[in-house]
């Protein structure tokens, strides 16, 4: 039986004549992975749906079917390959932005001492957070510190050094002299 169905498919897949009417294969085949890429949007589909689309157009030529599934597969690995991930950074998926992002970099108060075994809490931005050092360190209540991320409900905050201080302080003094 399968012997058959091969003797059956080999005209099929050598023959050029095939090929005139494959076009409206390559046609489907590219609205449907739009169609699945548009539900998905994981910028996987559409570089094979793009391959399907130029083999629309490469299937008017007298290449057999064998053939154009090749072309098919190496165009799409290539798309797939090189600009998936130029997409995906231009088009930032997988990441949602959101306020708390915005957080990262500001300064901030130690309201409760921060140990390197016991959460504290810092003010920022006029909230109380949940706050610990990044590198463990202890931080006394009064204490200045910068945040470096928000994990979860929890600032990661490191301890602002004296420079960054006295660059602040002159920062302010030239705000104030402009007003």
């Amino acid at each position: 039986m399968p012997v058959l169905i091969i003797n059956l498919c080999m005209p099929i897949l050598f023959d050029a004549d095939i090929s005139i009417q494959s076009h409206w294969i390559w046609l489907g085949i590219a609205v449907v992975l739009a169609v699945i890429e548009a539900f998905t949007l994981g910028l996987t589909t559409i570089w094979f749906a793009i391959a399907a689309l130029v083999l629309v157009f490469l299937s008017f030529l007298p290449i057999p079917i064998v053939y154009q599934v090749m072309i098919f597969l190496v165009i799409s690995a290539v798309l797939l390959v090189f600009t998936r991930p130029l997409a995906i950074k231009k088009f930032k998926t997988g990441k949602v932005k959101t306020n708390v992002d915005s957080l990262a970099g500001k300064h901030a108060l130690v309201t409760k001492q921060i140990t390197e075994f016991d959460r504290g809490e810092v003010k920022l931005n006029g909230q109380i957070w949940s706050a610990k050092s990044e590198d463990g360190s202890s931080l006394a209540e009064g204490t200045r510190c910068e945040v470096v991320r928000i994990e979860g409900v929890q600032a990661i905050v490191r301890v602002i050094s004296e420079k960054e201080k006295e660059n602040e302080s002159k920062e302010e003094n030239e705000n104030t002299n402009n007003i």
